[in-house]
């Protein structure tokens, strides 16, 4: 059976609704506005002060790809989990690529080994990012640091970071940690000491290439490999017991 082909008025209709569905984030409002009416001045003025187009042409191409990274960057995706059962799933806090699975010693709040698994999101990556579990929010903090390198493991303890635990209906603390990189500079948490939190609401954001850390219990079931890639409020990471 010859598979079903839409008309093309409905796709072209997809196409636009999808692009409807695209929301910038509010921390990107004034990069983005100040970012493009630069551009647009400095393009008008390269268009008549010279008789050749090229440095118009090349100023505008160069910097054309750049405002797109950074409008992509600034995304702020509406996504909603699928699945109507959240209890003990894990979500994925960022898009990215996990980059650490491993067991560590977690001496700042448990003082004792977790397993933690690590997001690293790049520069082409949306950078909103979702709470990991439904529960409370047990506290939030927040510590001034390096700026190394994200994708480094040092960079988890010794970054500018910001830690918000949260504690499921069952009684299991989870850290979140937003982790700085080497040209972040900003962290912004909004999550808040005593309020309850659910999966699909955001967390925070975090300007430029950087990471998200979830501190799990040992016995926690690990359903993600290293380098796969995560779509944030979307892609299960784990399962808690």
């Amino acid at each position: 059976m010859q598979p079903i082909r839409l008309h093309p008025f409905l796709d072209m209709g997809k196409k636009i609704k999808k692009l409807k569905n695209i929301r910038i984030h509010h921390e990107g409002t004034n990069t983005l506005l100040f970012g493009f009416v630069g551009i647009v001045t400095i393009a008008s003025v390269l268009w008549f002060a010279f008789d050749t187009k090229w440095p118009f042409g090349i100023f505008v191409v160069i910097f054309g790809i750049i405002y797109a990274i950074a409008v992509n960057f600034y995304q702020c995706p509406i996504r909603y989990f699928k699945a109507e059962d959240t209890d003990k799933i894990v979500v994925a806090p960022a898009d990215g690529k996990i980059v650490v699975i491993e067991e560590v010693e977690e001496n700042e709040y448990f003082h004792d080994k977790r397993l933690m698994i690590s997001i690293f999101m790049s520069l082409t990556n949306v950078h909103a990012n979702w709470f990991p579990v439904d529960g409370r929010v047990k506290f939030v903090r927040h510590r001034d640091g390096n700026y190394h390198k994200a994708w480094l493991p040092k960079a988890s303890e010794e970054n500018e970071r910001a830690d918000t635990m949260i504690t499921t209906e069952h009684g299991v603390d989870v850290l979140c940690r937003q982790v700085a990189g080497a040209m972040a500079r900003r962290i912004v948490t909004y999550a808040k000491e005593g309020e309850y939190c659910y999966i699909d609401e955001h967390l925070g954001f975090i300007k430029l290439g950087s990471r998200v850390d979830v501190f799990l219990p040992l016995d926690s079931e690990v359903l993600v490999e290293m380098g796969q890639k995560t779509v944030g409020d979307q892609t299960i990471i784990a399962r808690l017991k």
